[in-house]
């Protein structure tokens, strides 16, 4: 049976991969749970195998209920995590920059990496490309549209391909315009049409900077140009990605907006029967399809902004983004604010080449800080 170690067990990504466990004959060895504690207990009864535990914060209270569990806490303990147990797959469900250092960790011990934090490649594509050619680890992808052109570019060869089309939503405003945005609160944000997903993600897609970073990841996974990979607008989601071939055909993946296929293909790659060879995008069904505006959606500019430059520049923008975005759900500042305080970074900070990992935290760091205080600059706490 395949070996799991799970980060981020806790949160949507991970209670899902959770509940497919026992049917996949996939053996859980390890994972985390950060802050959410009350969680552990559930995880280890369904899953005697669990050999160790990270959390975010030292509980000697928590610790001595399992003695023989081994636990590791906080970021560098989900170094220590991978470090420890002994396993074929590392399942990262983080949310956020923390997600990049485990993804290199697994890399860098030769283990599979089935990928749902994205920031990892838009952050650190770079670093990680590097890493796997000295690695014998795969990445594959959990994110519904990089699972779907995973399967589709199986169905084709890459040569073929005129350009990918990233399927979109438009999250939870999509029917509104630019100036009915100002007044719209965090509640009304989390209403995602079709999806279920966890706070920043929603919120993310309701701005689109997600779709701006899915195209990164894109970039990265599948050596793709950025200038090839486009976003499409889809209100159903349920065509999650489509190549649109030279000879004018498209292919592209048909399933239902649930996560569940996606996080199965990353752990299992397993047969897959829903992908879809057709002459014209009616033919996927009677899905509704429309041009993306990229200035009713500003956020991906800045996203392809930033990847074009490269270095440091990619995780500038996502540290702002992770805590404009928490200041928002806190309802300390507006939804275009969000916007204004990412924009305004691109210009304020110097973009570093080539960093390391250790740079990258240094960055990280700095442009949260610098974030918090250009919301109180800007007077909108």
């Amino acid at each position: 049976m395949k070996k799991l170690i799970l980060l981020g067990a806790s949160g949507n990504i991970g209670e899902q991969t959770l509940s497919i466990l026992k049917k996949e004959k996939i053996t859980l060895v390890g994972f985390s749970v950060g802050e959410k504690t009350n969680k552990i207990k559930n995880v280890v009864k369904a899953n005697p195998s669990v050999k160790a535990i990270c959390v975010k914060h030292y509980d000697d209270k928590i610790f001595n209920q399992y003695p023989k569990i081994k636990f590791f806490v906080g970021d560098k303990g989900l170094l220590q995590l991978i470090n420890y147990v002994e396993a074929d797959i590392v399942l990262n469900a983080l949310v956020g920059f923390v997600g990049l250092a485990p993804t290199l960790e697994a890399i860098k011990n030769n283990i599979d990496v089935a990928l749902a934090n994205k920031e990892s490649l838009v952050v650190g594509g770079e670093l990680i490309k590097k890493a796997l050619r000295h690695s014998k680890s795969t990445i594959y992808p959990v994110d519904s549209e990089h699972s779907a052109i995973y399967k589709c570019l199986k169905e084709t060869r890459k040569r073929k391909v005129k350009e990918v089309l990233i399927t979109a939503s438009g999250g939870a405003f999509r029917n509104l315009k630019r100036d009915e945005l100002n007044n719209v609160t965090a509640k009304e944000a989390l209403k995602h049409p079709t999806w279920k997903m966890g706070p920043r993600v929603t919120i993310d897609s309701a701005t689109m900077l997600n779709k701006g970073f899915e195209i990164i990841e894109a970039h990265y996974l599948f050596n793709f140009p950025i200038n090839k990979i486009k976003v499409l607008m889809h209100d159903e989601s349920y065509v999650h990605s489509i190549l649109h071939l030279k000879d004018g055909s498209y292919i592209g993946e048909v399933n239902a907006p649930s996560m569940i296929n996606p996080i199965r293909y990353a752990l299992t790659n397993q047969e897959h029967v829903d992908v879809k060879k057709v002459q014209s995008l009616k033919e996927f069904g009677k899905f509704h399809f429309s041009k993306f505006n990229a200035e009713r959606y500003p956020m991906v500019t800045y996203a392809l902004k930033a990847a074009k430059m490269k270095g440091t520049m990619p995780c500038v923008i996502n540290a702002v983004d992770e805590v404009a975005v928490d200041l928002f759900l806190k309802n300390m500042i507006s939804f275009l604010d969000i916007e204004r305080i990412v924009a305004l970074s691109l210009k304020v900070f110097k973009n570093h080449k080539h960093p390391n990992l250790k740079t990258l935290i240094q960055v990280d760091k700095e442009a949260r800080e610098w974030a918090k205080t250009a919301a109180l600059l800007e007077g909108t706490l």
